[in-house]
């Protein structure tokens, strides 16, 4: 009996780590655009940060360009960004401070950022690293457009 207790508790306690986190969502007809991934005007990148981690699904990171926030990631979701060819920081919301990452981007290229959860001391961490252009898109492919802020 003591041993059926603590399974359920157990049980209760992975579901809430593993809670599904929902976000606001794009129209399915841009997500199946985006898909394709052509590529962007010469005088600029084309951004995609996705989310694909098992790992804390309950949690929502905020996502921001060049210090602006896009919009929040949730389990198999991604953002999509234009920006202009040149610097750029792109960051997460993380345990303690946001982690960021810098790009030169080029003109006419799209490039694939993932962003993962790890576990922390209070919460999940996120990192981001930019994935090379096959990985990112077959990981794409199972994730569904966020709505940008």
């Amino acid at each position: 009996m003591n041993c059926r207790i603590k399974m359920f508790g157990a049980a209760i306690g992975f579901a809430f780590l593993t809670g599904c986190a929902s976000v606001p969502m794009g129209a399915p007809d841009a997500d199946a655009k985006l898909k394709t991934f052509s590529p962007p005007p010469q005088d600029q990148a084309g951004l995609y940060i996705y989310r694909d981690s098992f790992a804390g699904q309950g949690l929502k990171k905020t996502v921001t360009v060049d210090g602006k926030a896009i919009g929040e990631t949730a389990n198999r979701v991604y953002f999509y960004r234009l920006v202009n060819a040149g610097n750029h920081t792109i960051g997460t919301e993380s345990e303690f401070s946001d982690n960021v990452i810098n790009l030169v981007a080029v003109g006419g290229k799209n490039y694939y950022i993932r962003q993962s959860i790890r576990m922390g001391v209070f919460v999940g961490g996120a990192s981001l690293a930019v994935v090379p252009e096959a990985v990112g898109q077959a990981h794409l492919q199972k994730c569904e457009l966020a709505a940008s802020q």
